[in-house]
């Protein structure tokens, strides 16, 4: 544990362009990115085409900041585990570049500004799931069951699937069967991608005394339940074109075989684990990845054709 002489000789040492680039790992962009992704299909899909692109800055923006808030205030309470771990331990709040005060300061800071941004230029709709949002993800999943059950990735996936609504509620102040389903596919697809990179560091997790599915079930059933929900995102994913009017094939059709794609990777990965194989979960982790985002690709192309 540094103390806070030590962290402050770490900051003086930090050039500014460093110093500032260290807060902004602390929103985990490659994260941010990730939950974005979902969010302007979803606009789209509620505007049936562009729904204008101040509107889209503005939610965009919003949702960024909101995300980066409850990252970062993820960072500042896991600084302890986050020392233990080889995945996180480089992170400004474990190295001293950031001290934990500034970061809480920061992350409250991101959570304001985004709340404002949707506030001014959204919905209060929208503005209110973003908030519940950041509290669900920051609170409730970080603070209250991320180290007392190994269901804390199934809650977490609820904020983590949040983006959708946001997005549907910016444009039409209210929510409807077509957000409700895509908020479940993105819901869904989550455990079999997080449980793919917890997985794979899964001695980090046991050590940081975090308990995941993949440190207190065998790896057989960590494979299993991610079959289990890859098939309960293609069983949504089917509920899709009918519940939304405005798709046709060039999205139902993408959206089915993409869903049928994630079901066979995922029973591959548990193949491989059965068979005593090197169960190379990352490679289903960047499955997921590019499942989600050819998902929203499609979803966007069908509205724009």
């Amino acid at each position: 544990m540094t103390s806070i002489a030590e962290r402050r000789a770490v900051v003086r040492r930090t050039p500014p362009l460093a110093l500032v680039g260290a807060y902004v790992s602390l929103t985990k962009p490659k994260l941010v990115e990730l939950l974005l992704v979902t969010t302007l299909p979803a606009m789209m899909l509620a505007a049936g085409g562009w729904p204008g692109t101040g509107l889209v800055v503005a939610t965009l923006v919003g949702g960024m900041l909101a995300a980066g808030a409850a990252n970062t205030i993820n960072c500042w309470y896991d600084r302890d585990i986050d020392r233990i771990m080889s995945r996180t331990r480089d992170r400004p709040t474990v190295t001293g570049v950031v001290a934990p005060r500034a970061a809480l300061t920061f992350g409250v800071i991101l959570a304001w500004i985004s709340l404002v941004v949707l506030g001014v230029f959204t919905t209060p709709l929208a503005t209110a799931l973003a908030a519940v949002a950041m509290l669900a993800y920051s609170v409730f999943y970080t603070m209250v069951l991320k180290r007392r059950t190994h269901h804390n990735t199934v809650f977490g996936g609820l904020p983590g699937a949040a983006p959708v609504l946001i997005g549907w509620a910016a444009v039409t102040g209210s929510l409807a069967w077509p957000a409700v389903v895509f908020f479940g596919i993105v819901f869904c697809w989550q455990m079999p991608h997080f449980w793919a990179l917890a997985s794979r560091y899964r001695y980090d997790y046991f050590r940081a005394g975090v308990p995941m599915l993949s440190v207190v079930a065998g790896p057989v059933t960590v494979a299993r339940q991610s079959a289990a929900w890859a098939w309960a995102t293609l069983a949504v994913s089917a509920l899709m074109v009918p519940v939304t009017p405005q798709l046709g094939w060039i999205a139902g059709a993408p959206v089915l075989a993409l869903g049928a794609w994630y079901v066979y990777e995922t029973h591959a990965w548990l193949a491989r684990i059965k068979a005593g194989a090197p169960d190379r979960p990352m490679k289903l982790f960047s499955v997921s990845i590019t499942y989600m985002t050819l998902l929203s690709i499609a979803l966007v192309l069908d509205v724009l054709l």
